[in-house]
């Protein structure tokens, strides 16, 4: 596992960031982060679900076989980007081999390869590829993030887990809105985890909540003139992709809306 501040590329904390080890300190440690930054390294040393904890963990000491002579980031995995974007890609967490070995979310696994194909295609993303943190890789107005932070088993976290990781999404999200304009949810886990967050960063959610699909809009308000547009997306999973439920075309589709959506988009800010 890579301890805070020991060298790992793109690595947002230090020693002495403070480390949630309930979901109480998550609450207070979301809420006092003060920036973009700083929230993302406390997220990125969480200690608040045992369960998340252990897995994480086991798997970075045990390893798959093929990445058996690669250190492993074995930590929840922080939200990556631009600190300023247009575009949110909101996922539901980081798969164990893939973000949960890289310390960067969607980076090395089959999900992150599709997906950022399609995002350099579309114009968001400066390589076609995102193999490791700091491989050169940068998203362009745009940011990635997680429901869940940490690694699952069988990639399904538990409601309690959901919940207790909540107060990072919501931090997030009021730290972007100034400049957020479109956040895309991949798939119906991250679909249903964002409205209640949403809320608690002061917009309004349509009541009945909309319903998830490949390609659902619905454009939510905030105090003032703030509005955003949530955007639906079947996730890049190896099932779907090799089943043909996602394609390259359809992905590229969702992408080029945000971008119509978040017409400023690809420029840096």
């Amino acid at each position: 596992m890579a301890a805070p501040g020991s060298g790992w590329p793109e690595d947002p904390a230090t020693a002495a960031t403070p480390v949630a080890s309930d979901a109480a300190a998550v609450r207070e440690f979301a809420a006092t982060a003060g920036s973009v930054g700083e929230l993302a390294a406390r997220q990125s040393v969480c200690r608040a679900c045992e369960r998340l904890v252990a897995w994480r963990e086991e798997v970075a000491a045990t390893k798959r076989r093929s990445f058996a002579a690669q250190p492993y980031w074995g930590r929840p995995v922080p939200g990556w980007g631009n600190e300023r974007p247009r575009l949110l890609i909101l996922g539901l967490a980081p798969a164990a081999h893939g973000g949960n070995r890289t310390g960067r979310i969607f980076t090395g696994d089959r999900s992150g390869d599709v997906l950022f194909a399609s995002l350099w295609r579309c114009g968001l993303a400066a390589r076609p590829t995102s193999v490791a943190a700091g491989d050169g890789q940068r998203l362009i107005s745009a940011r990635m993030s997680a429901a869940v932070r940490c690694a699952p088993p069988e990639n399904k976290p538990t409601p309690q887990e959901r919940d207790t990781c909540a107060p990072w999404l919501a931090a997030e999200l009021a730290e972007l809105q100034p400049w957020l304009r479109v956040i895309v949810c991949l798939g119906h886990f991250a679909w249903q985890a964002l409205w209640p967050q949403l809320t608690s960063a002061g917009f309004a959610v349509p009541r009945p909540r909309p319903a998830f699909g490949h390609g659902a809009e619905t454009e939510v308000h905030g105090g003032g003139t703030r509005s955003l547009t949530v955007v639906g997306c079947y996730h890049p999973s190896q099932q779907n992709t090799f089943t043909g439920r996602v394609t390259d075309a359809m992905l590229d589709a969702v992408f080029t809306r945000a971008r119509e959506l978040a017409p400023d988009s690809t420029t840096e800010e």
